[in-house]
């Protein structure tokens, strides 16, 4: 069973409900998808919004292993995406070596602002926590104290692991930022990322790969005969 996290932001709810839409429809092994909703995590989750954080879930992703019991794999991923390919094969890239496997950009933002207004934050390693394979076997000490004390810098900095060496890396495909990373052709893409705003807000409705996000928006919420 593929064990999925998506961060859930009430803002942009219907970004977590197209994203795990797409994630289904294309996956060829049993998969589970679960939002990481603050309302659900009152007993666990106890600390304040930073003026920062651009979304509800920018700490709580690093609950995921303690989520998890600290065994086996599993994802996270941002709501602000879209799939565009079978999920085990993502999957199937867990390497026992690593306590993490991300796409590790070199994301320098040039505006201060991104959608709803919210703060454009800039530190190293930006977006390599926006997709995460966890080993939760190996991420003990993210522990419910330690990310509601940690600061941003050092859960999204991945601070917590020992060095380095304990991040692998995913293919670029797995987390294409639109708008930042070259275009490319569909068939080339795994997982796109709106990282600067998704085409469900108004002011990125013309963003590219928009028509993939609203054709899937769509087929979500058919209902009728004869759909292919």
């Amino acid at each position: 069973m593929i064990r999925a996290f998506i961060g859930y932001d009430s803002r942009e709810a219907i970004a977590f409900h197209v994203l795990s839409h797409s994630i289904h429809s294309r996956s060829s092994e049993p998969v589970t998808v679960s939002p990481l909703m603050l309302s659900e995590l009152t007993n666990i989750f106890s600390r304040e919004a930073h003026p920062l954080q651009s979304t509800e879930f920018s700490f709580s992703r690093f609950l995921v292993p303690y989520l998890s019991g600290y065994k086996g794999w599993s994802l996270f991923c941002d709501c602000d995406m879209l799939m565009l390919d079978d999920i085990a094969n993502l999957w199937s890239l867990r390497d026992d070596s690593y306590a993490v496997q991300v796409v590790k950009h070199d994301h320098k933002p040039k505006e201060e602002k991104k959608f709803l207004d919210q703060p454009q934050s800039k530190y190293e390693k930006k977006n390599w926590s926006s997709v995460i394979l966890f080993n939760n076997e190996r991420c003990t000490a993210l522990t419910t104290d330690y990310v509601n004390t940690a600061t941003g810098l050092e859960l999204h900095q991945f601070k917590w692991l020992q060095n380095d060496a304990l991040i692998g890396e995913l293919p670029a495909g797995w987390n294409h930022l639109v708008d930042y990373d070259a275009n490319l052709p569909e068939e080339e893409l795994s997982l796109i990322h709106f990282t600067e705003g998704g085409p469900y807000f108004d002011d990125y409705k013309n963003c590219s790969y928009a028509n993939l996000w609203f054709t899937e928006r769509d087929a979500m919420t058919y209902a009728g005969r004869n759909h292919c």
